[in-house]
């Protein structure tokens, strides 16, 4: 890097690099549970179906609970709000594991969506807040990237603390939990305070505006695509498929395995695009990423269930980990973009949130509808056309991030 290079370079700063170390112990735990849950979920004998809703259910209360998300940090400000979901989210999995019967277990992850849709409103709006324009994407890309090198990590720890029983990867997930709570808590303190002492005078940015802006609509779609198939089925059904579709191959690992690692690899798709693409939507724009990721993401997807061999499924969960590595940080930066610096945008991110949750939502319940009656081929191509068409709907939308901006953050890169 040039003198002239160093001068203008812009440091994360370090309020966001605590919520971006946060990040990765939330991650860590997340990917423990993600690949065990389905199948801890089927031990109680039910349906595809019924174990999609659990899935399902985590995402209704998200949704439900949104905008008292968006209220909440409003009146208390966004980090007390992230510790209070932290921590109803930790109790949620402690009870999680030593849940009684499938009602019990579905009541459970139930509230568990309370807390998440806490402290990822809470987090989405504070680094919205916080992030400086030019380097937005940046820093989207380096919170994206923790919790998706932990999502690497997760699935391959929670496989090897399998062999203590089925439990302790959720009680491993409710500690880790507490240590991020702890970590937010004690890091931020004074920012904390500094917060309470001034009164909030931002201009707030409603829903209504942000609604006017064609990249508004187009990161609904994609919000929705995206939970359908990320947070929906890629952690009910894919699990699944890669437990029971692939009995008797022979190959390196047995099938209940192979759903942790199909998870990983998902993940490290992510992280090698995130970590060397994704910051250039300070450059070419925040739309051209996006629209490359869903259609990457979609074709990787739709393809999954033609995976006559373990290999095919884990080469492309790398593929549709790489689409959506393109899709997160940019879109999440987009979002900033319209909400603009120094606003407050509690609300257009917590109806973000509500939309993307709605697909989390209605991807698994319809998902597993179509595994137990026609196949998971049907599933997995549904999907890949969800994640298409919002590829369409961004390529009709105009450009966030303004030439000056552009300019700025090309010095910095």
């Amino acid at each position: 890097m040039t003198a002239d290079r160093r001068k203008a370079w812009t440091p994360i700063p370090s309020e966001l690099k605590v919520m971006i170390v946060s990040a990765f112990i939330i991650a860590i735990g997340f990917g423990i549970v993600s690949p065990i849950l389905p199948q801890y979920a089927s031990d109680f004998g039910v349906s595809a179906m019924a174990v999609s809703a659990v899935v399902s259910a985590f995402g209704l209360f998200r949704l439900m609970f949104a905008p008292a998300s968006g209220k909440l940090t409003h009146m208390l400000g966004e980090t007390p709000v992230y510790v209070i979901g932290l921590l109803i989210v930790a109790a949620s999995m402690i009870a999680t594991a030593y849940a009684p019967t499938y009602e019990m277990l579905l009541a459970f992850r139930a509230v568990g969506g309370i807390g998440s849709t806490f402290f990822t409103v809470a987090a989405m709006t504070f680094l919205a807040r916080k992030s400086p324009p030019n380097i937005r994407g940046r820093v989207m890309g380096a919170y994206a990237s923790a919790f998706l090198i932990g999502n690497i990590a997760g699935p391959i720890l929670g496989a090897m603390l399998l062999v203590f029983g089925q439990r302790v990867p959720f009680l491993v997930y409710g500690g880790a939990l507490v240590v991020a709570a702890g970590v937010v808590f004690f890091m931020l303190r004074k920012s904390r305070l500094e917060d309470r002492k001034t009164k909030d005078e931002r201009e707030r940015a409603s829903v209504k505006e942000a609604w006017g802006h064609g990249s508004y609509r187009a990161a609904l779609a994609s919000g929705f695509a995206n939970g359908w198939a990320t947070f929906g089925l890629r952690n009910s059904v894919v699990p699944l498929f890669a437990a029971s579709a692939f009995v008797g191959t022979s190959w390196l690992i047995d099938s209940a395995q192979l759903a942790g690692v199909a998870l990983a690899c998902f993940a490290a798709g992510n992280v090698a695009i995130v970590l060397t693409l994704a910051k250039r939507s300070d450059e070419w724009g925040r739309r051209p990423p996006i629209i490359l990721g869903l259609l990457i993401a979609g074709a990787a997807t739709g393809a999954l269930g033609f995976s006559h061999q373990p290999w095919m499924l884990l080469v492309l969960s790398l593929i549709g980990g790489a689409g959506t590595g393109l899709i997160v940080p940019a879109q999440q930066a987009a979002l900033g973009d319209i909400v603009g610096e120094g606003r407050n945008g509690g609300t257009v991110i917590s109806t973000f949130q509500m939309v993307q949750d709605f697909g989390a939502i209605v991807g698994p319940l319809l998902a597993g509808l179509l595994v137990d009656q026609l196949g998971y081929q049907w599933a997995f191509g549904l999907t890949g056309l969800i994640l298409i068409l919002a590829a369409g709907a961004w390529a009709l939308a105009p450009e966030t991030l303004t030439g000056k901006e552009r300019i700025r953050s090309v010095s910095t890169a």
